[in-house]
């Protein structure tokens, strides 16, 4: 039997959440993230587990194993070192945006801010509108 994932949506306050991030700059780009997913997905934030935030779902099945989840199509977490933001479909497709992005690093598919103001917003608008658009184009949400 697959193990059950920690990461589930829950009803947790994403408000209550952000407004205790201590620094204060962090806290008020976890906040302009929140209203710029939600804008672009048309879908309100919701607490994932105990420290992400996302928007909209997909059904996940993993190559790798017999998992199955629920899963947000975008997302983000305001960590101590980074704000990360999850871009789903990772970020090969999408380098003519990154190359006009500004200063960040990426993982697989985590996009790691220092802070907002070291990206160029309306890009990172554009890149999290894309990822979002092929997430429901290829999982049919």
């Amino acid at each position: 039997m697959a193990k059950a994932l920690k990461t589930q949506q829950n009803e947790a306050s994403v408000t209550d959440f952000l407004s205790q991030i201590e620094d204060e700059n962090k806290r008020k780009d976890a906040f302009a993230v929140r209203d710029m997913m939600e804008k672009i997905t048309g879908h309100p934030a919701k607490m994932w587990g105990a420290s992400i935030i996302g928007f909209d779902s997909y059904h996940n099945k993993s190559k790798r194993s017999s998992q199955e989840s629920d899963w947000p199509i975008v997302g983000f977490s305001p960590r101590k070192q980074n704000l990360t933001l999850y871009i789903m479909p990772g970020f090969e497709r999408y380098k003519d945006l990154t190359e006009k992005l500004g200063t960040f690093k990426t993982g697989k598919s985590c996009l790691y801010l220092k802070k907002l103001s070291d990206v160029n917003q309306q890009i990172l608008q554009d890149l999290i509108k894309c990822s979002v658009e092929d997430m429901r184009a290829e999982h049919h949400v």
